[in-house]
């Protein structure tokens, strides 16, 4: 499969908790937008006892929701894979409601250092004041009533992007990292594609039979979609470095190309995952440029010796 076969086919189902597997519960945020799909997913792990994973936005409706939901069952941890203002915000509030710990690998981060008089664009969406209670490391398990949730962590989407292995039954809540509907936005400097490259690597190795993303429905063949992930990527990075053989200086001339047929709402995310792109092939000397990678920096080929 040269490309991985995107599945668009999914009820949100706002407000109600839909029964995913024994114990996993899915209820969707309705903040529907070109980059959140039809929402973000919250998902409940457990039965009498229960995690939270990906709580959501502050979200009134939403909030209710998952109270409802949850029945009055004790909340013992709430697992945030990463800090994105559609992810995090709400552990603070369900944590005032339910006295459950905040579970995530660290406050949000740039995947690098900015360069000089470089801003970061993605301050506003990001919840730059998150602090987690509990600081889960790769490998580390956290248990409940009937429940083991594993960190797995997977920096490329964020620096502190982690995915969560539901132990036991070959499920992994995958977050953004790997998601059915589309490829993941990777855009420094907040990520890095080579970071990206190797996390996704590393869940191909884990051979997880289900995977459940922050968005969309479940990846229910996830080492052939991966596999197609990664030769997406490749492919993508080979147009990136054809587009500067074939004399593009720039990010947006390049986008103007490679992304023709994508909904030009999301060039802006495209022209950063180039960025990514031309980072990594710097680093690895496929490409040259004057100064650091920048959107309007210019780019040309490593002259071989």
């Amino acid at each position: 499969m040269a490309s991985p076969e995107f599945n668009l086919a999914f009820e949100p189902a706002y407000g109600q908790a839909v029964p995913i597997a024994p114990g996993v519960q899915r209820i969707t945020v309705n903040n529907p937008s070109a980059f959140t799909f039809h929402g973000t997913n919250s998902y409940i792990v457990g039965h009498a006892s229960t995690a939270v994973i990906d709580p959501g936005p502050e979200d009134e409706e939403h909030f209710q929701a998952l109270m409802a939901a949850l029945g009055g069952r004790e909340v013992t941890h709430i697992f945030v894979s990463h800090t994105h203002r559609d992810h995090s915000p709400l552990c603070r509030r369900l944590q005032a409601a339910t006295g459950a710990q905040i579970v995530a690998e660290g406050p949000h981060r740039a995947a690098r250092p900015l360069h000089e008089g470089e801003v970061n664009p993605f301050t506003e969406s990001s919840d730059v004041d998150f602090l987690p209670d509990i600081a889960i490391g790769d490998g580390e398990t956290i248990e409940g009533d009937g429940w083991r949730l594993t960190g797995v962590l997977t920096p490329g989407h964020t620096a502190n992007h982690a995915a969560f292995a539901l132990e036991g039954t070959g499920i992994l809540f995958s977050a953004d990292h790997v998601m059915a509907w589309a490829t993941s936005i990777v855009a420094p400097p907040d990520g890095s594609m080579s970071d990206y490259m190797t996390s996704l690597n590393k869940l191909i190795a884990r051979h997880d039979r289900l995977l459940l993303p922050g968005h969309g429905g479940p990846v229910r063949k996830p080492i052939s979609f991966m596999r197609a992930l990664k030769t997406h990527r490749r492919m993508r990075e080979r147009a990136v470095l054809g587009r500067i053989r074939a004399g593009d200086r720039n990010i947006p001339e390049m986008v103007k190309v490679i992304y023709r047929e994508t909904d030009p709402r999301l060039h802006g995310a495209a022209a950063l995952s180039v960025l990514a792109h031309i980072e990594d092939l710097v680093e690895r000397g496929e490409v040259e440029t004057d100064g650091p990678p920048a959107l309007l920096g210019s780019y040309r080929a490593a002259t071989r010796r």
